[in-house]
């Protein structure tokens, strides 16, 4: 068993597009930090079951498992200390998935944010039945997510606001377990959400999203960076003319890689009337700069994809490990323990 007086922090991506930079500064970047936090234990997976709900295609998410795999190896993921794996490959964690469903009120997931936001969308496009095109993976999809922190028992789950209600269900599901089987079987996991993480915007000044078709891929060519770069969109200023930073795709995406001291520099362009084309011309050449080498171990990584396998499955090996002793004291618990 892990040591428990390490604070356990979780944190999963789901596998359906390629990372890009929003992904980095958001999700990647501080997991990648806690991940060489010799307090804190890791878990970091790819949450490919969940990936099911939207992405009926297996190519992409196949190639988008091991896009996002090679992405958080070749940003520096310490995977000695931190745990890093594939969620379809810890069978407990469906196991769980039920039992928990088992307890969780219908009444709570009739709550959850997707779930109405779905209906709503139907009502709005008058279909007769509220419920058309929504599967149960979309509609008990939190119960899953409950499963992935309760399973490790997770004190710690880095969110965007978001998804700080799934944590609370999380909370509620856990809770109603510990009082129906009596015993202090789960922690109650605690949503961390950092204001101070940036929600990039993308090419088109919308957060960006694959959704919207606005992002700029962390590990593109060279060539395709500049152009996705001079494609930002930005207003009519001519040079010379001061340009408002708070206001700037561009400042903002250089302000997230950028040191302090360089973030005050192209302020001070900002004010005194930067032309957009070399102000573009400098937000791509400090991120070719800034990824080029995790570029090449990507590109590596990519050609590699057996090394990739060998990581997540030892990541999968130490995962399992404590999933199994957590399942056998579980079924023990709701009655379906071993008679001997």
């Amino acid at each position: 068993m892990p040591e428990i007086s390490k604070t356990r922090v979780l944190t999963g991506i789901t596998t359906t597009g390629t990372p890009h930079l929003g992904n980095y500064v958001g999700a990647i970047k501080p997991a990648i930090e806690a991940s060489q936090d010799p307090n804190v234990q890791s878990f970091y997976f790819l949450a490919d079951y969940h990936a099911l709900i939207k992405c009926p295609d297996p190519k992409r998410v196949q190639a988008s498992r091991l896009e996002i795999a090679a992405t958080w190896l070749a940003m520096g993921l310490d995977t000695d200390n931190a745990i890093f794996y594939r969620q379809s490959d810890i069978s407990e964690i469906p196991e769980l998935t039920w039992m928990l469903s088992c307890v969780c009120a219908k009444g709570l997931m009739n709550r959850a944010h997707a779930y109405k936001a779905a209906v709503a969308e139907n009502e709005e496009a008058e279909n007769q039945d509220p419920d058309k095109g929504i599967t149960m993976g979309l509609f008990g999809y939190p119960v899953l997510m409950a499963a992935d922190i309760l399973m490790f028992n997770a004190n710690k789950v880095p969110v965007g606001r978001d998804q700080i209600q799934h944590i609370e269900m999380a909370r509620d599901i856990a809770g109603r377990f510990n009082h129906l089987y009596k015993g202090q079987h789960f922690t109650l996991p605690e949503a961390v959400v950092d204001d101070k993480i940036q929600l990039l915007n993308g090419l088109d000044g919308r957060k960006m999203s694959k959704s919207y078709d606005n992002t700029i891929p962390l590990f593109v060519t060279e060539k395709k960076l500049q152009k996705l770069v001079r494609k930002i969109k930005t207003n009519s200023l001519e040079p010379g003319e001061p340009k408002d930073p708070d206001t700037c795709t561009l400042y903002q995406i250089y302000s997230a890689f950028a040191s302090s001291e360089e973030t005050a520099s192209l302020r001070e362009q900002y004010v005194n009337g930067i032309g957009w084309g070399a102000a573009k011309d400098q937000v791509f050449e400090y991120l070719n700069a800034h990824l080029s080498a995790p570029r090449e171990r990507y590109n590596a990584l990519m050609e590699d994809p057996a090394h990739i396998e060998a990581v997540l499955q030892k990541g999968a090996e130490r995962a399992r490990e404590e999933a199994a002793v957590t399942m056998d004291r579980l079924r023990a618990a709701v009655g379906l323990g071993r008679f001997v």
